[in-house]
């Protein structure tokens, strides 16, 4: 079970060194960052951060993956503005402050980023990935937006969508055998809800040995064990959004 003394569903992990190969953009009321492929290309993807904000380096990193594989890729500010959670912050606070930056309530931004994606990227064909509380935000928006593709949620923290498994878009879950924050009884329930309820394609996987926040936040090269994993998740990511874009 996580430490209740440090409830937060996100690993603090490994911070990337990195800079970025993008660019900030605004989009209306958001801030956003943007990275394009070298070739023309009417598929996008939108990033939903985690709770470390849309300027973290790793969910960069993640962005110009996205772009290095032929997507433009954007990771708007979903948090508007707000603090993101700082790791020196006080855990005692952080469900309060969880509350005040819900992942189902990502609605208003999506639909001014999805319109800058067509009226500005010429994009045609739109899908969506998230970690932790982005990978919430995915599930949410794949259970109501008829105008993304497909979805990659990605350690997304189930307890908070509980009973909510009708998917308009296919979607693949991915997990962490070892997440203290998500349970393998939550998943086991997932997939077999889903088995039940799901009409259009979806896949859950979980990862050998993998820890919360272990595809963005662990870095390959000081985590040998993990590598494998970490390079097969982030493969399987891109081939699902392959597979429907």
């Amino acid at each position: 079970m996580a430490n209740e003394a440090r409830p937060c569903p996100c690993d603090i992990g490994d911070r990337f060194e990195y800079g970025g190969l993008g660019h900030e953009v605004q989009v209306e009321h958001i801030k956003a960052y943007v990275c394009k492929p070298s070739a023309s290309t009417g598929k996008a993807v939108v990033v939903i951060h985690d709770i470390f904000g849309w300027q973290l380096p790793n969910t960069r990193y993640i962005t110009d993956m996205l772009a290095a594989n032929g997507y433009i890729a954007i990771c708007p500010d979903f948090f508007v503005g707000q603090k993101p959670w700082d790791p020196s912050d006080d855990w005692s606070i952080f469900n309060d402050w969880l509350k005040t930056r819900d992942a189902s309530k990502v609605d208003r931004e999506v639909d001014v980023i999805l319109k800058y994606l067509k009226e500005q990227c010429n994009a045609k064909k739109i899908g969506v990935i998230g970690f932790c509380w982005g990978g919430m935000a995915v599930h949410h928006l794949m259970l109501k937006n008829p105008e993304l593709k497909t979805g990659v949620a990605i350690y997304g923290v189930i307890k908070y969508f509980e009973d909510r498994y009708s998917l308009l878009h296919p979607t693949f879950f991915i997990f962490g055998e070892s997440d203290d924050y998500i349970p393998l009884e939550q998943v086991t329930l997932l997939e077999q809800k889903l088995k039940e309820h799901c009409k259009v394609d979806y896949r859950v996987k979980i990862y050998p040995g993998q820890t919360h926040g272990f595809v963005h936040r662990r870095r390959e090269d000081i985590n040998p064990q993990d590598k494998p994993y970490i390079e097969e998740a982030r493969k399987d990511m891109i081939y699902w959004l392959n597979k429907y874009l």
